[in-house]
């Protein structure tokens, strides 16, 4: 018995790990966010395991027939849309009842959306906190102002509907100088990273329609002194 969390490609298909297949292919059973994309990933990599759906709006009943299962001796691998379950994704749930049952849980490393955001956008990566989405509605503005005072470097997860919308927020809150660096369509043809200021990175994208998941890195209260302390790590 034994759970694995397998992460799948944010965008290029190429990105599944030798290890991610093998570990698919020897399961019993795929749980899968959606079974429509996985199946796809899947029917690449030749990969015939059975699947099932388990996601934000079926895991909790799932959970006990799941648990069940994996103490029945099955070997179960659990994959999201995109990315490194848990990760923003359904799985922590799943997780947190296998350690509770001395279910052997394993996590493979590989895609995730946030990482190569982070590197990419040439702010100091050397300290930085994951903040996932933020609350649509309820809560938002509160969850905003709160970022005023955070020193380290902070990663956001945003819908492209909303993207420009959150920028302004951000602008208005941290000032229209702050430094930013926003990604979107990470591994994918049309994959784009945009650097600058609030203000710039607002505008560049007020001005055409935004696809794809997006990645907001945001510089801290001190990035100035974090980007010199980093600087005179790599003498």
């Amino acid at each position: 018995m034994k759970l694995y969390l397998v992460p799948t490609p944010v965008g290029n298909l190429g990105d599944m790990t030798y290890r991610a297949v093998e570990v698919l292919k020897e399961a019993d059973l795929v749980l899968a966010e959606d079974t429509r994309t996985s199946r796809v990933v899947m029917q690449h990599y030749g990969i015939a395991t059975p699947l099932a759906a388990y996601h934000i709006f079926n895991e909790h009943k799932a959970l006990q027939g799941i648990i069940d299962r994996l103490l029945g001796g099955q070997v179960i691998a659990l994959v999201t849309d995109a990315g490194t379950p848990g990760i923003s994704d359904p799985g922590f749930l799943l997780v947190r009842e296998a350690v509770k049952n001395g279910i052997p849980v394993e996590t493979l490393p590989g895609a995730t959306a946030f990482v190569p955001a982070l590197v990419d956008s040439g702010i100091p990566c050397d300290r930085f906190v994951f903040l996932g989405f933020l609350p649509h509605k309820k809560g938002r503005q509160t969850a905003v102002r709160q970022l005023a005072g955070e020193a380290r470097t902070m990663v956001i997860y945003e819908s492209p509907y909303r993207i420009v919308k959150l920028l302004g927020e951000l602008e208005g809150v941290l000032g229209e100088e702050r430094q930013v660096s926003v990604s979107r369509e990470i591994s994918k043809l049309h994959a784009e990273t945009v650097r600058g200021t609030l203000s710039e990175v607002r505008d560049h994208f007020a001005s055409k329609e935004v696809k794809g998941e997006i990645v907001v890195v945001l510089a801290g209260s001190d990035g100035e002194a974090a980007s010199a302390a980093c600087a005179e790590g790599e003498e």
